[in-house]
């Protein structure tokens, strides 16, 4: 692996080309930001569907698992078509079919529209991670500091679930969920607006990546990349598996629903810093030792949240997702390392397609189990299994090392 020498080729980059790579930034962060609002949005949904159609655990989860399936799903399609179609059309274009889904959920009266429009929905969804981060990667990589922008996108990724969430908990005082959920379906729309006018066209990226001096040049690692994915796969599994019993959990405790989406702010804004902080840890003590620190931490809040009451539980949140959320941005930054040559957006595409598809079958399996037995032992059971990533990061530090 060859890493440039940053400050030098920063300096070295005429101002068409920082121009570019400022806009790619900001797109594939607004892109990022508004996507996974409207992904974790559902969370603060998810209490209020299940009173209003009488469904069961297992059923929330499979409302949950919907989106998040499709999403994952359909992204090694979607970096596919993008070579035909251009990864910016196909940006534009997922951005909003996603905010048309939630027109849709707006108007369902039932089950099953509701079903259809999240499917919808994840299938727009899983256009942005693999184009969007593969967007930052080219366009950072001529100058350097690829982690640190990647931190910069995952960073922009929570601030939207910090933001959207709290704004429909907001919403859902004054009007009723159809409403909330169409605003924000009018949201998506916007945001495909604004990824037209703020994406540099394709001329402009390839030219800057001609351009490019040295750049990240991924070692092919099949064993490290593997131990990766099952690194990211066992993480989001956990998170969002206890993400979808939140709600529930703090229900239980004595939230309505604007202090569960307060909550929920809470975590993510933890969760933002988090995924800032965590990749620029990565950085500096590397991709190992950060990740032991971040899982074992998170392993040891979730037990903490099942015994303290609403208020111990609130304050703690903000930490728990600092440590929740933070170790996405390391293992991120970690896919263009062990990357084949040549091959870097379809790893992000594979990457992502496991991560994203443990987190839809986590809230359907744990649901199962929080029916058979009880929403405390499926936590618990979250909580044991994140520990499993400690000896897979240490089998991706050979890979990179390798």
């Amino acid at each position: 692996m060859t890493v440039p020498d940053t400050s030098a080729a920063v300096l070295a980059l005429d101002p068409a080309d920082q121009s570019t790579r400022r806009r790619s930034l900001i797109a594939a962060c607004s892109a990022h930001a508004v996507h996974d609002g409207l992904t974790d949005v559902i969370y603060v949904l998810l209490p209020i569907w299940q009173a209003q159609f009488a469904i069961s655990y297992a059923m929330v989860g499979l409302l949950r698992g919907s989106y998040s399936g499709m999403m994952a799903g359909f992204q090694l399609l979607a970096s596919r078509m993008a070579k035909r179609w251009g990864r910016e059309r196909m940006l534009i274009g997922g951005t909003a079919l996603a905010g048309v889904a939630y027109l849709v959920a707006g108007q369902a009266g039932g089950l099953g529209v509701l079903l259809f429009a999240l499917l919808l929905g994840g299938l727009g969804a899983s256009s942005q991670h693999p184009l969007a981060s593969s967007i930052v990667t080219d366009t950072h990589e001529a100058g350097g500091g690829v982690k640190e922008a990647l931190s910069q996108y995952n960073f922009a990724g929570d601030i939207g679930k910090t933001l959207i969430p709290a704004l429909v908990g907001l919403l859902l005082l004054v009007c009723s969920w159809q409403a909330s959920v169409s605003l924000i379906g009018l949201l998506g729309l916007a945001a495909a607006g604004l990824l037209c006018w703020l994406l540099p066209r394709k001329g402009e990226l390839q030219a800057g990546q001609k351009k490019a001096g040295k750049t990240i040049v991924g070692n092919g690692s099949k064993g490290g990349f593997r131990a990766l994915l099952a690194t990211g796969t066992l993480d989001s599994a956990v998170r969002m598996g206890f993400l979808t019993f939140l709600p529930f959990l703090l229900k239980s405790k004595g939230a309505g629903t604007a202090g569960i989406g307060v909550a929920l702010s809470l975590l993510f804004v933890g969760g933002a810093f988090g995924k800032l902080l965590c990749g620029y840890l990565g950085v500096r003590i590397g991709m190992m030792k950060t990740v032991w620190i971040t899982e074992s931490m998170t392993s040891l809040l979730i037990v903490l949240v099942l015994c303290l009451p609403l208020l111990g539980v609130m304050a703690m949140l903000p930490l728990l997702g600092l440590a929740l959320n933070g170790t996405s941005s390391v293992l991120y930054g970690v896919v263009p390392e062990l990357a084949e040559p040549g091959k870097r957006e379809h790893a992000f595409a594979l990457f992502y397609t496991g991560t994203i598809g443990g987190g839809a079958l986590s809230p359907m399996l744990f649901g199962a189990l929080g029916d058979a037995a009880s929403v405390p032992i499926a936590l618990m059971a979250l909580a044991a299994i994140l520990l499993l990533t400690l000896p897979l990061a240490w089998k991706v530090q050979k890979g990179i090392a390798s």
